[in-house]
């Protein structure tokens, strides 16, 4: 059983098949496992869950085991991520949102947090949790205090108030907003969210009906393969913004209004720009830190540090910059897979308030947004680009007899070559997935043209390994 557990525990979450890897059994096995290793008993956790068929059965498994070992458990049933993010910072309590993200409708899993939204990896509990599940479905037995207790909660509308209190737009110029939530948790959370009459913004809704076999597209909006419906809706509607949600909407990726994609680096330019303005308001003689991960532009740290903050480097994972945004101290951290965190959010991930400030900051300006983004984007990026492959620690070795010598390394995530010499910037990362059995390969450069002869170039070396 702890292969069972092993195939489907990954570094920062739980994924796997739901009829055969990720089960009722298993579930309820990881509620049992959650409390006793992290020592929850007596206390209050919480639990939500999205949009897909086997949500709701693995939501109640999971709270019967984690009742059984004594927790008070709070089920506030169908949520976004970030949902389930403020209910554990609001209450300070660990908490489980049952999704898969943008993973097919055949798979689902559990994504760990810690009291206040602090992340849970493999690194700081997720392992404990795996072994102790695993032990309890081989039949060891387990102890654990008196039972606790089952309680349902709806906190949708305290949510959603709680978004309007971190952004206001009712000084905003009126803006036409398509919204794709893919048939995901965005379709409940942004007419909730956008409630408000004193709002300005006119919301044009696609695939807001909640079903998680994802009848129109996947809910994968890196994905350009499923930006397609909403890039025509932007143009056929003359909307100011397009955005378009995963499935638990916890990240957003936005569209300008001549129906092209909008970099998610380039956003983090722009809402970093809003958050350091912010605190030099609050904080005159401050010094802020603002997170961005190793694969996103070089122009983000290059803006960040051009306002005068600092740019903190991570690798790649949420649970991991959740507790760099808390070690450090950081404001505002940005992922190039279109995650945003903020520290007026617990220091955890929310897709809902990037597209909040992306709105604040179009609606007070004159500007269309890709006047906006124009001087966000100075360089050519491949975007990521997935390999299968035989052996990662083969392609590794590779990677590194063919290119250690062409620029600086760095192992940060994988492995990163840097142009060295100061007047060309080029630079690409390759590295393993932390969710699928894939190589990632990112690259960047000053020019189209250098930029295609690198990824050429890495991933030929990537290929020739299978």
């Amino acid at each position: 059983m702890t292969s069972l557990l092993d195939a489907i525990v990954g570094a920062y979450d739980v994924r796997g098949l739901v009829d055969s890897q990720l089960t009722p059994d298993v579930a309820e096995a990881l509620g049992v496992a959650w409390v006793v290793t992290q020592k929850l008993t007596d206390q209050s956790v919480v639990i939500g869950h999205d949009m897909r068929p086997s949500s709701p059965e693995l939501a109640d498994s999971l709270a019967r085991g984690a009742s059984r070992a004594g927790a008070h458990v709070i089920e506030v049933g169908l949520a976004s991520t970030d949902m389930v993010y403020y209910a554990s910072g609001v209450l300070d309590a660990s908490a489980v949102m049952i999704t898969a993200s943008h993973n097919p409708a055949e798979y689902n899993g559990l994504k760990f947090t810690q009291p206040g939204a602090k992340g849970l990896s493999r690194a700081n509990g997720l392992a404990d949790i795996a072994e102790g599940a695993s032990k309890i479905l081989a039949g060891h037995p387990v102890e654990w205090g008196n039972t606790g207790s089952r309680e349902h909660r709806s906190i949708l509308a305290d949510y959603a108030a709680y978004m309007r209190q971190l952004v206001d737009l009712s000084h905003s110029r009126r803006l036409r907003v398509v919204v794709d939530a893919a048939n995901g948790m965005a379709g409940l959370t942004v007419p909730e969210v956008f409630s408000d009459p004193t709002w300005p913004v006119d919301i044009v809704p696609m695939y807001f009906e909640l079903d998680g076999t994802f009848p129109h597209h996947e809910a994968n909006p890196l994905n350009p393969d499923n930006l397609v419906d909403l890039q025509a809706a932007v143009i056929a509607h003359g909307a100011d913004v397009g955005l378009a949600f995963d499935g638990d909407a916890d990240r957003v990726f936005v569209i300008d209004e001549n129906g092209d994609p909008v970099t998610p680096s380039a956003i983090g330019q722009m809402v970093a720009a809003r958050e350091i303005a912010r605190f030099t308001d609050l904080h005159p003689a401050g010094h802020p830190t603002i997170i961005y991960n190793l694969i996103c532009s070089r122009a983000l740290p290059e803006k960040i540090v051009a306002l005068g903050a600092t740019a903190h480097r991570t690798a790649v994972g949420h649970s991991l910059i959740k507790t760099e945004m808390a070690r450090t101290g950081a404001i505002f951290g940005a992922e190039h897979s279109a995650h945003y965190y903020f520290k007026d959010f617990w220091g955890a991930d929310n897709g809902m308030l990037a597209a909040l400030h992306v709105l604040a900051e179009l609606g007070s300006s004159s500007q269309t947004l890709s006047q906006l983004c124009a001087d966000y984007s100075p360089y050519a990026a491949s975007g990521e680009l997935n390999f299968r492959v035989k052996s990662v620690d083969a392609v590794m070795a590779a990677i590194t007899e063919q290119f250690g010598h062409t620029g600086d390394v760095d192992l940060l995530d994988g492995i990163t070559v840097t142009s060295s010499d100061p007047h060309v910037m080029w630079w690409f990362n390759v590295r393993a997935s932390n969710t699928e059995p894939l190589v990632r390969l990112n690259v960047e450069a000053q020019s189209s043209a250098d930029m295609e002869a690198w990824r050429e170039r890495v991933a030929a070396v990537i290929v020739s390994q299978n």
